[in-house]
Order: structure tokens, then C-alpha cells, then sequence
């Protein structure tokens, strides 16, 4: 039983810091008005008559606060680098010079901050519901033990860890949230 419980920890731990790992990686998708490299990944050019992530076609740089240059190592592949930007939709013009494309970033109306400050609350609560999801997992876990046997008073310790694990995770969620909400807010 007390094998079961450590099992089911290692795995509740594991979740709750692939969450925090996956909300990192969603809140430096949302752009707070500077140049970011980060607003490329997930974005697949055709090349070569199949998809391709575009980093693994050109080369992405900031050149500066609110540049970012895209070179191609394949100069051909300029024109299906900038369609595929197009086709993201992210709300930027790519300006293709024949060597490389450059997107500048405009500044963010303050409606727009806003906006992404919601976008951001949102993924954040969403990493609350995935870590209250495993809390839950490891509490059914210590409950049917204490069931099966087990002494309460061990059950409670355990969930009582159980408790401050979340408790943890929720403050690195509500740190990384308000921090991202300072970036946007930032002008």
C-alpha cells in the first residue's frame, strides 16, 4: 500500500510539473508587444513537399526590440516561409527583401494588452484545473488505501502533503501569470 501511495506521488509530481512546464511554454506563445522568437514555434513551412517546423528551415533572430529577422538558409523557400506566416494568422506582415523577411512588431493598444492579459488568466486557470485534476487522482489514491488498511492518521499526513504540493504548484502558477501580466502591461 505505502509503494502505491509513493507511486501515485512520484506521479502527481510529475503531472503538476509537466502543467507548470506546459503553461510556461503557452504564455511565451502570447506576444506582449516586443519581439519574440518564441511566437514561430509550432509553425510549419512546406518545404520540400512536406511540412517542416520552420526552425528547421531558416534561421530566427530579433535584431531588435521590435525586429525579428527570418533567414532561410534556402534562399527559394523565402516565398513558402512568408505564406506560412500568413497562414498563422498572428496579427504581423512579414516584408520580404529578397534575402531575408523582416517582421516588426507593432506596439499594443491598450485594449489589445488587456486582451492578452485575459488570454493569460486563461491559461493559467487552465494549469489550476490540470493540477487540481491530479490532486484529485492522489487523494482517491490515499482514500482507497486508508480503505484497504491503512492507518488514518498516515492517511491524513499524506494528505496533508498532498495539500502543500498543490499549494506549491498553484503559487508558481500565480507567479508565473503575474509576471506575464507585468511583461504585457509594460509599455
Amino acid at each position: 500500500m505505502e509503494s502505491e501511495i509513493i507511486n501515485i506521488f512520484q506521479e502527481g509530481k510529475k503531472f503538476m510539473e509537466d502543467a507548470i512546464d506546459h503553461l510556461h511554454n503557452e504564455l511565451r506563445k502570447i506576444r506582449a508587444g516586443k519581439a519574440n522568437t518564441a511566437m514561430f514555434d509550432g509553425l510549419f513551412v512546406e518545404a520540400y513537399g512536406s511540412p517542416m517546423p520552420i526552425k528547421q528551415v531558416a534561421n530566427i533572430a530579433t535584431a531588435d526590440s521590435r525586429t525579428i529577422l527570418i533567414q532561410p538558409w534556402d534562399k527559394s523557400m523565402l516565398s513558402n516561409v512568408e505564406q506560412a506566416i500568413f497562414a498563422a494568422n498572428l496579427g504581423i506582415t512579414p516584408m520580404n527583401d529578397g534575402e531575408v523577411i523582416r517582421i516588426t512588431i507593432p506596439p499594443l493598444t491598450q485594449d489589445r494588452r488587456k486582451d492578452l492579459v485575459k488570454q493569460a488568466k486563461k491559461v493559467g486557470e487552465e494549469a489550476k484545473v490540470s493540477l487540481r485534476r491530479a490532486r484529485h487522482k492522489m487523494l482517491d489514491v490515499i482514500k482507497k488505501a486508508v480503505k484497504d488498511g491503512l492507518s488514518e492518521d498516515i492517511g491524513k499526513d499524506r494528505d496533508s502533503e498532498v495539500e502543500q504540493m498543490i499549494k506549491s504548484f498553484s503559487t508558481k502558477v500565480d507567479d508565473l501569470i503575474t509576471a506575464k501580466e507585468k511583461d504585457i502591461l509594460t509599455v
